[in-house]
């Protein structure tokens, strides 16, 4: 089993109106965001997106003439509990693997904390041997449902 996940990614260049339109094409397509961050510069955003659906996502999108991409991520079953993402991140800087970027977001009695690295799969067995769960594909994708 797969234990990454799908990030649905969007290069927004800095202008009025432009997070809009892409949040109304996934409406339209009925895809579900169930999380997102928003980076930005002063002359481009990126848009980085946890959907119900990241092949339909991203197939609206193209349809609408806006470039999106998927990428594989790690969405680390983090308890409501002090100290628990610090353990997991502990884990993972002992494994010599470097975190590009994160975001998190409650998920029912946890929080799901996703995380971008070179090596995703390493990331996962790093994890799992220390006692973390990572949520599956389908977990993620209907989170809090």
């Amino acid at each position: 089993m797969n234990n990454t996940i799908k990030q649905l990614s969007v290069f927004l260049e800095n202008r009025e109106g432009r997070l809009d339109e892409v949040l109304k094409v996934l409406a339209a397509g009925g895809v579900n965001i169930v999380a997102l961050s928003l980076a930005d510069t002063s002359d481009y955003g990126m848009l980085r997106m946890i959907v119900s659906e990241p092949e339909k996502g991203r197939a609206s999108l193209k349809e609408a003439g806006i470039t999106a991409m998927l990428t594989d991520v790690v969405a680390l079953r983090v308890p409501h509990a002090a100290g628990s993402l610090s353990k997991a991140m502990h884990q993972i800087v002992e494994g010599k693997v470097n975190v590009e970027y994160m975001y998190a977001f409650a998920n029912g009695s946890d929080a799901a904390a996703v995380l971008k690295s070179d090596a995703p799969e390493k990331v996962v067995d790093i994890l799992k041997k220390s006692g973390f769960d990572v949520y599956s594909a389908d977990e993620a994708y209907r989170a809090n449902q």
